[in-house]
């Protein structure tokens, strides 16, 4: 910028010695842990209640398969305690976020021109709205159209003599279900961060509408990375994600710099 367009789009920061942009760190820092550890203390009293939220869809595909309630075990006599700890960890990182991305606008702000508080704030509004978009995603479409599919192999009478029924561990279900929607709501972040680079000149919507079947290919091979190995959720991550990629065309095309005729 030169010296008219900092005058006209100002820098609202006043000039700081290194040691108070340390001591501003530290504050924004104990501000997101103490958010942490509060959402960490309040979802571990509520964590049997959010065990069971995420245990729903599991229960309710048991249920209407079998006609009868069925359970998930664990096999070490830690496992329990240390399945709630996750549970609580993964509902406070969900739940804290906001108070995590606002401590680092708030650290970061100051040192933006107007125009770039005004470009980066829909960016900061969508990536959680994203997120949690992914994340129900998986839970209410995704999960239940997996587990149907995993329990069409069980045999309540036996081919053999033996039945073959699940006994999920409770561990690996929650640690499945979690990982699943952490990857799905950071699967949906994807038009922000093309946005962004357009945004940038990184990239452009040209240049992704060029390399369209690339990334198509490219989307299967990711949810086929972070996804269970069955066609059900990696389809289900891979086709948002080209819906997501489209949307993303569009955005670039809206954000970039359109090239000056001399």
């Amino acid at each position: 910028m030169d010296s008219q367009d900092v005058q006209e789009d100002p820098i609202n920061d006043k000039p700081m010695p290194l040691l108070d942009h340390l001591i501003e760190l530290r504050t924004r820092l104990l501000w997101s842990m103490g958010a942490f550890l509060i959402c960490f203390a309040i979802c571990y009293y509520f964590s049997r209640g959010i065990y069971s939220f995420l245990a729903q869809p599991l229960a309710d595909i048991l249920v209407s398969k079998t006609g009868q309630n069925r359970r998930l075990i664990f096999t070490a006599l830690y496992e329990a305690f240390f399945t709630y700890l996750k549970v609580a960890f993964f509902g406070a990182a969900f739940i804290s976020f906001p108070v995590i991305a606002s401590q680092v606008w708030l650290f970061v702000a100051p040192g933006l021109y107007r125009s770039e508080k005004k470009a980066f704030l829909p960016f900061l509004v969508a990536t959680p709205v994203l997120f949690v978009a992914g994340a129900a995603l998986a839970y209410y479409f995704v999960f239940p159209a997996a587990w149907t599919f995993f329990l069409s192999f069980e045999s309540p009478d036996g081919g053999g003599g033996l039945p073959v029924q699940l006994e999920a561990k409770v561990s690996e279900y929650l640690g499945l279900v979690m990982r699943l929607i952490f990857a799905f709501g950071l699967a949906f972040q994807l038009p922000v961060l093309l946005t962004l680079l357009a945004k940038v000149n990184i990239i452009s919507s040209r240049g992704l509408k060029k390399y369209r079947r690339y990334a198509y290919v490219g989307m299967f091979v990711v949810a086929a990375i972070i996804t269970p190995p069955d066609v059900i959720t990696q389809t289900g991550l891979a086709i948002p994600l080209i819906a997501l990629y489209e949307i993303s065309i569009i955005t670039a095309g809206w954000v970039e710099t359109k090239p000056v005729d001399v």
